[in-house]
């Protein structure tokens, strides 16, 4: 691994194809939710023969050296507390993942540009404040107009999201694979359903 350990988890699916590891905080949550924080399992068992994580759930299948067999882990814990970013990067998949991957204007899923709700020809900047997710019809649409002069209304007002909100939207869209050793960590905080 080439930066920090305990924040650099592999994000490209093809690494990921055979038996990834949940990356969980020292405090048994995931460090992220979307993407969802994963090893491969060659991460998880390098971390764990070097003593930085637990492992606190295994796969049935084995790893195996010439002198040794392990299981390899379906999730691992760190030893050492990462601190949660505090502030969020204002970037176009975070501000999609705020907008929960839908244009603002109509609701559409897909197909999704940006849209200055001021517009740059009018003194609009780019800002968590001013720029929302949109399809590519309702940004045509809309054009270098406000919306009172393209008859639009916004689902709801643009706004800088926490790093706590965006972690909790991302639980919202789960990746196309989740073995059932990460479900009881995946949503272990969440509010129980009275009735």
């Amino acid at each position: 691994m080439d930066g920090d350990f305990r924040t650099e988890f592999v994000r490209e699916p093809g690494a990921l194809k055979q038996h990834p590891a949940l990356v969980l905080n020292a405090d048994y949550r995931p460090l992220s939710y979307y993407p969802l924080s994963l090893w491969s399992w060659q991460e998880a068992v390098k971390a764990a023969w070097l003593d930085r994580v637990d492992i606190v759930a295994e796969y049935d299948e084995y790893v195996r050296s010439p002198t040794t067999r392990i299981k390899m882990p379906s999730v691992v814990v760190l030893k050492d507390y990462v601190k949660p970013q505090k502030r969020v990067a204002f970037t176009r998949f975070n501000l999609f993942l705020r907008d929960e991957f839908r244009c603002q204007y109509c609701g559409a899923k897909g197909d999704l540009t940006f849209d200055h709700v001021v517009p740059r020809a009018a003194g609009g900047v780019t800002s968590w404040e001013n720029v929302v997710a949109a399809c590519s019809p309702c940004n045509l649409k809309k054009g270098s107009k406000s919306l009172r002069k393209a008859g639009m209304a916004l689902r709801r007002p643009p706004r800088r999201p926490g790093a706590g909100e965006l972690r909790n939207t991302g639980r919202k869209f789960p990746p196309n694979y989740l073995h059932e050793s990460w479900m009881d960590f995946l949503y272990w905080d969440a509010e129980l359903d009275a009735g």
